[in-house]
């Protein structure tokens, strides 16, 4: 048996953790918006508050960020949401993005972000 006491979960239950922490590295899940009656640039500032607690939580911040996962609802919403991306991301210290198209889970969600961020 494999011994994971240097494997941090934070905000666990039976199904996931909100972001694991390993081998000075935080990994967060895919975190999307509290309130889906909000426009792009609302869900996104959303989902990047809960980021920013997340790797407060693991002991790092954004400036730390190594690589982001962006999927969107609709093509519409790419240009406000790189106003917001924009807006976000430390200048001289932004990650690498992959950013696709998506069929959410649910229909009003708009976005949905995972990073992974060094500690």
């Amino acid at each position: 048996m494999n011994d994971n006491s240097d494997i941090k979960h934070l905000d666990q239950n039976n199904r996931r953790s909100r972001a694991v922490v390993h081998n000075g590295l935080v990994y967060t899940a895919g975190q999307v918006p509290d309130d889906m009656s909000l426009d792009i640039e609302g869900q996104a500032r959303q989902v990047f508050a809960k980021i920013d607690q997340l790797l407060h939580e693991a002991g790092t911040d954004k400036s730390r960020a190594l690589t982001a996962q962006v999927w969107l609802s609709s093509r519409d919403d790419l240009g406000a949401f790189n106003a917001v991306w924009d807006s976000w991301v430390v200048p001289d210290h932004t990650p690498t993005r992959i950013c696709g198209r998506v069929d959410m889970n649910n229909p009003a969600c708009r976005v949905e972000i995972q990073v992974t961020a060094a500690i």
